[in-house]
């Protein structure tokens, strides 16, 4: 029998977005019109039909309400406020749409029974379909009683509201540092240039990445640097102290209501690691296997330390950007002043684009702004090409404004579905527009990642399995492995120039690689103090979440926390990750094993890269995370790359 849902082989156009027209009507007519739609073909699916027939129409359904999921993206990108405060509200009508929809049991009943013969002879992807839905149904509560289901509606509406607020009071939070001029010494002069005294004859300095990041990396005023990290630590407090302690609340009771020890369980029960209690467990392996190098690094640091304040005796979080660049500098040769003229923006973004291309068979051509019909004229937009054909559409938003995502992210803006719809997505980042320190080049790659995985993972039939829809502790490996294009100096070579046309030289990234390799342990550390506070929060109830936070810092970190700061407000991931944050370190895990297929000295070899490409990518999430590592590999994943890494 035949299972997947019907397509066409008629061209497909991206969404038309309205440009310079009235965001806020299409913003509304698109998300109604979506549920509207949803809510039409669920209450025809309630009349049964054969296995293909309820599978397709819930295809459909679930199709319509994947677009109307985007609205969320409007909340974090738009420019004007109206538009933002609007796309809250839908995709408050979204979630509970969704919520009612996994709690509906008539619909349930039409998909648990399906005639056995049919769901027998259905592919594997079908059935993959079915197993989900029918997984989902439970874990939204869909078997248990009346009361219990009424209070998971409730639960499920005030946890979104909850994470709306946090994720607002992030975005708008943005705090300033002034300061003397004097007080930026050892900035670059492009630096100094980009931020001139204000009336006052001070310089402000905020706490979007373009200010912060250089300053923490090259500011040589240790109070400037400590003022600065502070108020980027204390972004959101107070007031999402008590909105995650009410989330934190909520999760705990949803857990329990559908029969979980913590949110933990519930969590992990569709994710790679399997239970609460193994996310403990990897943590601290993970922090057991990078003691020694952790201590033996900061160690380093204090020593640097000690030859600007002979009497310190400890180095703080803040401290650490500052001293392993001078570390790098004095004992690998590495200036990262000189080494961030080689990646003007520009030159970074298109090398980014050539590199990937290659790399995958894909073309990226620039659409022309009227026709994008973009929310701002930051936004650069390329249609993907795939052998001859239109595949995708991307948008890359990649400066910081007023009101906008603070972090770096994929959004979805259109799941793809063959013969239905083009995978389309946007990149959201906060890089300057002048020189790109160089971690910042590996950020931009990693986040293209996901945009990649968005869009070939965006061309099968069912929007389930649409892009980067594998569980959630292996999303982050496959852009975690194409940030090692941005570490080859063959690489580096086809777009690293600075202003005299030089390309970077092969023996400076060869120094850079070593310098990198100094921080591992201290890095892995403080990913873990991280991942033990995303754990520990959902696991453990504690009134003092910034006391809390500040055990779990000295217990995994070897940096003690800053005095005054609320690190946990301005944590992000607390929402989307929830429990979960330990994903980073699982998934890198993972990617160090994925690269190991590739030769080092040729990491465009194309039947690797091809391979990688249609069994992993390309596969978005037909099959089990482990299942496609294996199939790429030849073999089950192993931590064995990751700690020969860990020791280079």
């Amino acid at each position: 029998m035949t299972s997947a849902p019907p397509t066409s082989d008629h061209p497909l156009t991206p969404l038309d977005l309205p440009g310079d027209g009235d965001w806020l009507a299409w913003v509304s007519a698109r998300c109604e019109g979506q549920l509207a739609e949803a809510t039409r073909l669920v209450e025809g699916l309630k009349g049964g039909g054969s296995a293909t027939e309820v599978l397709g129409g819930w295809n459909r359904a679930a199709t319509a309400i994947a677009n109307a999921s985007s609205v969320s993206m409007w909340a974090e990108v738009h420019p004007d406020a109206a538009v933002r405060d609007r796309a809250d509200a839908l995709d408050q009508d979204v979630q509970r749409f969704v919520t009612e929809l996994g709690l509906d049991r008539e619909l349930y009943a039409v998909l648990a029974g399906l005639d056995a013969t049919e769901v027998e002879s259905l592919d594997a992807d079908a059935r993959r379909v079915l197993d989900h839905a029918l997984r989902d149904f439970r874990r939204a509560g869909v078997d248990r009683d009346d009361a219990t289901r009424d209070r998971l509606r409730e639960l499920s509406e005030t946890a979104v509201r909850l994470s709306q607020d946090f994720g607002r009071t992030i975005r708008d939070d943005v705090r300033t540092v002034r300061l003397a001029p004097e007080r930026l010494a050892g900035l670059p002069d492009d630096y100094r240039e980009a931020h001139p005294p204000g009336d006052d004859g001070l310089v402000g300095l905020t706490t979007d990445y373009p200010d912060l990041v250089p300053f923490m990396t090259f500011g040589s005023d240790a109070e400037a640097r400590r003022e600065l990290a502070l108020a980027q630590t204390n972004v959101g407090w107070p007031a999402n102290d008590a909105v995650l302690q009410e989330l934190f609340a909520v999760r705990r009771e949803t857990a329990s209501l559908l029969g979980h020890d913590s949110w933990a369980d519930y969590d992990t029960e569709v994710k790679m690691v399997g239970s609460g209690a193994a996310v403990a467990e990897f943590i601290d392996r993970i922090s057991a296997l990078a003691a020694d190098r952790a201590a033996a690094e900061k160690q380093v640091l204090l020593e640097r330390k000690r030859l600007d304040d002979p009497g310190a005796e400890e180095v703080l979080g803040h401290d650490s950007r500052y001293y392993s660049e001078l570390v790098r500098r004095e004992q690998y040769d590495v200036d990262g002043q000189v080494v961030r003229t080689y990646f003007p923006f520009e030159q970074v973004r298109q090398g980014l684009l050539d590199v990937t291309g290659r790399l995958f068979g894909l073309t990226w051509t620039p659409v022309a702004p009227a026709a994008a019909g973009a929310w701002h004229e930051d936004v650069a937009t390329y249609d993907v090409g795939l052998d001859g054909r239109r595949i995708g559409r991307i948008h890359l938003d990649l400066h910081p404004r007023e009101g906008k995502y603070k972090h770096a992210a994929q959004f979805d803006v259109v799941s793809g579905v063959a013969g239905v719809q083009l995978p389309e997505g946007a990149l959201v980042c906060n890089f300057s527009r002048g020189l790109m320190e160089h971690d910042e080049v590996v950020t931009l790659f990693h986040e293209f990642g996901h945009l990649v995985h968005h869009v070939l993972g965006g061309q099968g039939a069912w929007v389930g399995f649409s892009g980067v829809a594998t569980e959630w502790d292996f999303v982050e490996a496959p852009s975690q492995m194409l940030e090692e294009w941005a570490w080859d100096a063959d690489v580096l070579a086809t777009f690293a120039r600075n202003a005299a046309g030089e390309t970077i030289p092969a023996e400076l990234v060869e120094a850079m690689r070593r310098a990198d390799a100094f921080g591992k342990g201290v890095n892995a550390a403080q990913q873990m103090s991280y991942a033990a506070r995303s754990y520990w929060f959902h696991t453990e109830q504690r009134d003092d979440l910034t006391a809390f936070g500040d055990e779990l810092q000295r217990r995994y970190s070897v940096f003690p926390p800053l005095e005054g700061a609320h690190m946990h407000c301005s944590f992000g991931h607390l929402d989307g990750y929830s429990s979960g944050y330990y994903t980073y370190m699982w998934s890198l895990v993972i990617a160090k094993d994925l690269f190991s297929a590739f030769d080092p000295g040729d990491l465009f070899a194309p039947e690797v890269a091809l391979r990688y490409r249609d069994r992993v990518l390309a596969m978005g999430g037909r099959k089990d995370a482990a299942d496609l590592v294996a199939d790429f590999l030849g073999r089950p994943y192993s931590f064995d790359a990751w700690a020969a890494w860990l020791e280079e």
